[in-house]
């Protein structure tokens, strides 16, 4: 047998077979190049090109594709540049944390593939740059914000001693390819022949992969390394199971907790505040979740996650007056014991106590945060602050000119929010990764304690939600 080509082909891998093979069909070239080497959902894939008389695949198998070759005894050439090497040197421009080491070592022990997750705080993006000066490749650090486009261009750039302008930007209007880019998943998603030309590829929040349009970016890169970063990678709809595949393994974990023991993070305390509803309010209250509550009842209707809400109650409110009361009388609510009047009296308290600390407070809803804002006259961000107003607000949040900042769900990540020593959760949701986000916002080392207050309005879901949540 003559020798097998594995090569490009539009946005495939295609897997060329020798003269001797080429009146062969397509299960029989499957079977005599591979074997029984090869995972039936990876064979089951594939598509004989009938012009070429070539196989065509998903180009994320190729790793798999070059191991059953060989298992079976099969010579093949690569006829494209799978490890493609930086063309200057890199130095790291700090000593790495203990831990930092350690994910990087379990990374390249798992053959440079993997999920790597860390505390928000902890230093994901150096460990980022420790995997490209370890690896020395053409590299594609992939982000979910334009926001982090350049934060991690400064970032990369003062880890590996090089300029920022060394390393290339892509998204926000910019297309600027270097061997070292940062792009947004959007874009990754928009030009997957972009990403050929990298040996490999780190997903920063690499949570948001799985989802339909973003894991194409995954399936279309031949990238052979790969390194997930998140400090929460699961996700309600149970998709992170689908990181091993798109990524590699989970190759190391360590919760705030263990890192603030070893003084890598703040010390930091949580304190959950109750909070009752005044009489009127709880009667609303109760009276919305019994008409809620009763028409799960009749309907014989079990909501075990957010997915079943919103498949058996939102989706069908748009066509059911039954079910659309239900979705209203859940809102209502949900809204009376999230924003109870009394969480206001209580923030006043706390911005007294502690005037003298830079001091984030996070709320679910919008409006609330505008309330905030008002009442407390400090300053505020949603995702309706202009970028360049939400700049210069952090930008005076960081230096201190403002020592009070509220905010909706849009610094949850994807921002680098300047560190402070209090947080406050006016309202939040169930999900864990938001809270530890949110955590993550005063984790950075610092003298003293840093503090997390919860308001939980006593005697309704949202007392619930704080308990199953921990």
């Amino acid at each position: 047998m003559t020798q097998t080509i594995i090569d490009q082909r539009g946005r495939d891998l295609a897997i060329i077979p020798p003269a001797d093979l080429a009146a062969a069909g397509r299960q029989e070239l499957i079977t005599a190049l591979f074997g029984a080497h090869l995972s039936l959902e990876i064979t089951q894939g594939m598509e004989l090109d009938k012009r070429g008389h070539f196989l065509r695949t998903l180009p994320m198998h190729f790793q798999d594709i070059k191991l059953a070759l060989q298992q079976q005894k099969v010579p093949f050439r690569v006829a494209f540049d799978e490890r493609p090497a930086l063309p200057f040197q890199t130095k790291l421009a700090m000593q790495a944390r203990p831990y930092q080491q350690e994910a990087l070592d379990k990374w390249l022990a798992e053959y440079s593939r993997g999920v790597v997750v860390l505390p928000t705080g902890a230093g994901k993006t150096f460990t980022a740059a420790m995997a490209i000066h370890a690896t020395s490749v053409w590299t594609l650090a992939v982000v979910p914000t334009i926001d982090l486009l350049q934060q991690w261009r400064v970032a990369l750039a003062a880890a590996l001693s090089l300029s920022a302008e060394e390393i290339g930007v892509f998204g926000g209007g910019e297309k600027e390819l270097k061997p070292i880019t940062i792009i947004t998943y959007d874009s990754a998603a928009l030009y997957p022949r972009e990403l050929r030309q990298f040996g490999l590829l780190i997903f920063d929040e690499c949570h948001h992969l799985p989802a339909p349009t973003y894991r194409l970016i995954a399936e279309s890169a031949f990238t052979p390394l790969r390194m997930g970063l998140s400090a929460t990678p699961e996700r309600s709809d149970m998709a992170h199971i689908e990181l091993e595949e798109l990524i590699g393994p989970e190759v190391y974990r360590r919760s705030p907790a263990e890192l603030t023991e070893g003084r890598f993070l703040a010390q930091y305390q949580e304190k959950a505040i109750d909070i009752a509803l005044g009489d009127k309010d709880q009667e609303r209250y109760t009276e919305q979740r019994r008409i809620y509550r009763s028409f799960l009842q009749r309907r014989r209707i079990v909501i075990r996650n957010p997915e079943d809400f919103q498949q058996k109650i939102i989706y069908m409110s748009a066509r059911d007056p039954e079910a659309r009361a239900a979705m209203l009388a859940w809102r209502e609510a949900r809204n009376i014991a999230m924003n109870a009047p009394a969480k206001y009296t209580e923030i006043e308290r706390l911005l007294q106590e502690h005037s003298a600390d830079q001091v984030i407070l996070f709320s679910e809803y919008n409006y609330v945060v505008d309330e905030i804002s008002r009442r407390f006259c400090i300053p505020s961000i949603t995702y309706k602050t202009p970028t360049e107003e939400r700049r210069l607000i952090l930008e005076h949040f960081r230096s201190g000119t403002y020592t009070k900042l509220a905010t909706g769900r849009v610094l949850n990540e994807g921002v680098d929010v300047p560190d402070c020593r209090v947080a406050i959760i006016v309202s939040g949701n169930s999900t864990k990764r938001e809270y530890i986000q949110r955590l993550g916002r005063i984790l950075r080392p610092k003298a003293g304690q840093a503090l997390l207050y919860e308001l939980i309005t006593t005697g309704t879901t949202e007392e619930q939600i704080a308990k199953r949540r921990r």
